[in-house]
């Protein structure tokens, strides 16, 4: 029985070196999962900021900045899981990204969609927590600040975080690649398309906040789909 001698490298030339097999694991979708959790946190800190939206203060910018600085705590825990979210959501997006690109054919537009949906998720974070330190600090003494400023912030934090439509629309191409492509579950695909078209069209609406209500939500469930129910993706996703 014969056998075949391995190939040498030619004299003077490195020997090849051999593939590394593709990675395993979805760490991405574990961070997708912390991001939905943080954002949920984000949105209800954000609510407990309600001082810019109790009516019997409405109008009265120095009431607003007083009762402003009694809600320092849920402003620190805003700020924490508004950023952390921010943070995570470029993991998120990268790994989605690929996931996509994955199960699709070359050329898709799908993964690029999603991962700019998320990536203006996260800049809709990061400048929602953008005026934080001016205010979370200068409410420690109200008298240097002007109330009608600290007004406004109350309304700042209460709408500019919450606008998660980036996320309505990489919930939608998620869609689109899940329900085209049978290497993604299609649960997942049939949750973003109902939780894409609600955030997406509140998003869209003069409403438009109230997106942040379904948001996170889709971020959560899909994520947990990815990182617990497709196996699939276990390697190289």
């Amino acid at each position: 029985m014969s056998t075949t001698a391995p190939t040498s490298a030619a004299p003077g030339t490195a020997a090849p070196v051999p593939a590394r097999a593709p990675r395993t694991g979805r760490g991405w979708a574990l961070t997708g999962v912390l991001a939905g959790v943080g954002g949920i946190t984000s949105i209800q800190a954000s609510t407990a900021v309600d001082a810019a939206y109790r009516e019997d203060l409405a109008g009265d910018a120095a009431g607003i900045t007083e009762a402003l600085a009694g809600q320092t705590t849920p402003l620190l825990v805003f700020h924490t899981a508004t950023t952390l979210t921010t943070v995570l959501l470029l993991v998120v997006a990268a790994g989605l990204h690929r996931r996509l690109a994955a199960a699709l054919p070359t050329g898709s537009l799908l993964p690029g969609i999603a991962a700019a949906g998320l990536g203006l998720t996260a800049v809709a974070g990061l400048m929602g927590s953008a005026l934080d330190t001016e205010f979370v600090f200068g409410l420690q003494d109200t008298s240097r600040l002007v109330p009608e400023t600290a007004a406004l912030y109350g309304h700042w934090v209460g709408t500019v975080p919450w606008l998660w439509l980036g996320s309505g629309v990489a919930a939608l191409a998620v869609a689109a690649a899940a329900l085209r492509s049978a290497a993604l579950p299609r649960w997942i695909g049939w949750v973003s398309l109902v939780l894409g078209v609600l955030t997406t069209l509140l998003g869209v609406s003069p409403l438009q906040y109230m997106a942040g209500m379904t948001g996170p939500v889709w971020l959560l469930v899909a994520m947990l789909g990815f990182w617990l129910g497709d196996r699939r993706g276990r390697v190289g996703a």
